[in-house]
C-alpha cells in the first residue's frame, strides 16, 4: 500500500468532517453493512463515523484508511447543497 494514497483518502475526509455519511462494508462471505452517519472524526490512521442512537445499536464505528483503499468500505458523503461523492483513492 502507498503511503501517498492513505495520506490522499485521510485528507480528502478531513474535507467532510461533520458531513452526513453512508458506509458500505464487506463483511465477508457475502455480508455486506450499511449504516449512515456523521463523520465525526479523523486520526492518523482511523476514522470515526457516528451513528444515529435511535436506528443503530452502536454510537460509533471505526474503519481504517486501508479500508476504503481495498475497497473493503465504500463511503458516499451527502454534502449541505445537495448531491453526494464517493470517496475512493484513484
Amino acid at each position: 500500500m502507498s503511503r501517498n494514497a492513505l495520506a490522499e483518502i485521510k485528507g480528502n475526509l478531513e474535507n467532510y468532517l461533520g458531513y452526513r455519511i453512508l458506509l458500505k462494508a464487506n463483511r465477508g462471505r457475502q455480508k455486506t453493512v450499511v449504516r449512515e452517519g456523521i463523520l465525526e472524526k479523523t486520526y492518523p490512521h482511523i476514522f470515526i463515523v457516528r451513528l444515529d442512537e435511535t436506528k443503530y445499536p452502536v454510537k460509533r464505528v471505526s474503519y481504517s484508511y486501508a479500508d476504503v483503499l481495498t475497497k473493503t468500505v465504500q463511503l458516499t458523503v451527502y454534502p449541505p447543497t445537495g448531491g453526494e461523492l464517493k470517496i475512493a483513492c484513484e
